[in-house]
């Protein structure tokens, strides 16, 4: 039995942030990012540690590599990599949520298993979003799976998460300082796959949770159907609506080839043809996304079109087009991840006054299509490219945010929204990727600390001019810093001032008494579960492998399988954003913490189950 120790001031002091912590997540009493700022200020003042010690987050490897792998992240966006890999999964997973979910989940389960999971989730967020928005999914209903497997991930390997590459040292340093209780067993260190049944089976529940459970356990953000390219409220009531959706249709095969122009679209139908996608060898499809007046319409053809459900219905039962319940081929080119609807005037200095689009070939100019013009209080919808341009006329024009922001730059028009999107550079993705590979080249092949490398993935970014170092510092998420910040002094306070020992000693003593291994295995994995919540997983694996390695002899059970738990248990954390992964994606999710205890709970409980599940039977913790 463990001897009792006494509580003392500071103790107390600990336990009462503690539970001021949880309150203040619990009923939203501030954002989650005053929280953490909360504790760097409250901690030291109570004297129960130093005030560097309060600071000592800002410069911990945790926070560093969050930044790091943020800018790595944003980078690779930038440069379109990730569109790349979005592309893929797309073509995987299609439109179901469910597919979309289990691929992304398991994929980043995968990435974890050999990087921190924190640089796993944050690379994939980007093109998570992407995917989500592309969809029109709510990312809501994807980021806690893909963070929780990001986390499950870690257990896959040795080398997958910090507790488990402490592991073998921890042991060894035990099993050195207790021959007498061990009778001259050697010790056996646990090879890199020891793990990996446990994290499958982890994984694979985990993925089966939110199949099954998602719907009830998960926000439900409400998206429309076919939001595509729909005007504001201002936008509304100056254009009326006669714009209101993108739709797609199917040109039949018996369709005569005709060009645009000839159709006469726009002023039969007020609607805009925005896209021309074609069939190319192989069945492969190829898309015009400006379309222009010779464009040729054939047979087979699918068009993208701006237009409202009455005119597009006409214009569909007019041509004998099939008209389509959602956008197939046209997601991608539509998604408002990428394109979108926005008003630009005229400016007085602009080379357009004074011509028609059609004499400065508007379209193939500036690569966006316009969709309406509002000039002398008139909205015209017919002849916009016959007729003549004043300073002062407005423009309503369909394109890819990155052609708006390439228009913005020639001075002929002045944008009357902030522009979404950016530019992208597609010829840097190289410099990019290698600055990724060179990051985790430096981590796991040279054994350089995490925040060390990642971060001189970072600086390449800026150094090979991926991003300027502005661009760098407004794309990292300093919600997400300030709370993990305040919130690893409080794991200090926790195990410095023995609060955390306190309270696992006292549970043990209070068990002490006929406790058979499968019981003790069991408090075991629930005490390092609950430490890992309230300071750091590392923090939580070094208390308890020593405690448990005792508690496990004392019980005659493997105490190499009690350190085992105890490295795999302190990735069991769920139910609060406090771990980095889930504070990561809390504000990109939209989530509020109920929503964390809510899909936390019984992914804790399954945790649980499903690790003494496998040590019981494939393991031989039983005695």
């Amino acid at each position: 039995m463990t001897p009792p120790i006494e509580i003392t001031t500071n103790m107390i002091i600990v336990f009462g942030f503690l539970i001021f912590v949880t309150l203040l997540f619990v009923f939203e009493i501030v954002r989650v990012d005053m929280v953490g700022l909360l504790m760097m200020v409250l901690l030291p003042l109570s004297g129960v540690i130093t005030a560097s010690d309060a600071i000592s987050g800002l410069s911990s490897n945790a926070v560093v590599s969050i930044i790091a792998v943020i800018i790595i992240g944003e980078g690779l966006d930038k440069t379109g990599v990730m569109n790349i890999f979005a592309r893929n999964i797309i073509k995987l997973a299609g439109k179901s949520q469910i597919r979309i979910m289990a691929l992304i989940s398991s994929t980043v389960a995968f990435i974890s298993s050999f990087m921190q999971n924190i640089g796993a989730a944050a690379l994939f967020l980007p093109a998570t979003n992407r995917i989500c928005h592309q969809l029109n999914v709510p990312v809501s209903r994807i980021l806690i799976p893909m963070g929780f497997c990001a986390v499950i991930g870690g257990c896959l390997t040795l080398v997958g998460s910090s507790p488990l590459i402490l592991l073998n040292d921890l042991m060894a340093s035990w099993w050195a300082n207790n021959p007498a209780a061990l009778k001259d067993i050697p010790f056996e260190a646990f090879g890199l796959f020891s793990v990996t049944p446990i994290g499958i089976a982890l994984i694979v529940t985990a993925i089966l949770y939110f199949v099954f459970f998602g719907k009830y356990v998960l926000p439900n953000v409400s998206v429309k159907d076919n939001d595509y390219c729909l005007l504001d409220h201002e936008l509304e009531y100056t254009y009326g609506k006669e714009i209101h959706s993108a739709y797609e249709l199917i040109v039949p095969s018996s369709f005569v080839t005709k060009r645009l122009d000839e159709l006469e679209i726009r002023p039969k139908y007020h609607s805009t043809v925005i896209c021309i996608c074609k069939q190319g060898p192989g069945s492969t499809w190829y898309k015009i996304k400006v379309p222009s007046r010779s464009d040729i319409i054939e047979p087979d053809d699918v068009i993208g079109v701006i237009s409202n459900e009455d005119h597009v219905n006409n214009l569909a039962d007019d041509m004998g087009w099939e008209l389509c319940d959602e956008l197939n081929q046209m997601s991608e080119v539509l998604s408002p991840d990428f394109t979108g609807i926005t008003e630009a005037i005229v400016t007085p200095r602009s080379e357009l006054v004074g011509k028609t689009l059609h004499q400065v070939y508007f379209r193939k100019r500036y690569q966006v299509n316009p969709v309406a013009l509002f000039q002398k209080s008139n909205v015209l919808l017919e002849d916009i490219s016959k007729t003549r341009i004043q300073p002062g006329d407005a423009f309503l024009l369909f394109g890819e945010l990155e052609k708006f922001h390439l228009l913005q730059s020639k001075k002929d028009l002045a944008f009357t929204e902030h522009l979404d999107g950016e530019i992208m550079h597609p010829e840097k993705s190289a410099f990019a990727v290698a600055c990724l590979a060179l990051a985790l080249f430096l981590a796991l092949g040279l054994k350089v600390q995490l925040s060390i490398a990642l971060l001189t993935g970072a600086i390449g970014m800026i150094l090979t001019r991926v991003l300027s170092i502005d661009e760098a510092y407004r794309g990292v998420d300093w919600m997400t810093v300030f709370l993990l910040a305040g919130l690893i002094p409080l794991g200090l306070a926790f195990e410095k001032t023995g609060a955390a020992f306190y309270l696992s000693s006292s549970i043990v003593n209070f068990m002490q008494g006929g406790l058979t291994p499968v019981i003790l295995f069991l408090i075991i994995g629930m005490l390092t579960s609950f430490f890992t919540l309230v300071i750091s997983n590392v923090g939580a694996t070094v208390l308890m492998i020593p405690l448990a390695m005792n508690m496990a002899v004392q019980c005659h059970a493997d105490p190499r399988m009690a350190a085992l738990l105890v490295a795999i248990a302190a990735s069991n954390t769920f139910i609060l954003p406090t771990h980095q992964v889930n504070a990561l994606i809390m504000r990109p999710g939209g989530y509020k913490v109920i929503d964390y205890v809510r899909a936390g709970s019984g992914m804790t409980l399954l945790f649980i189950g499903v690790v003494m599940f496998i040590m019981y039977f494939f393991y031989g913790i039983s005695g």
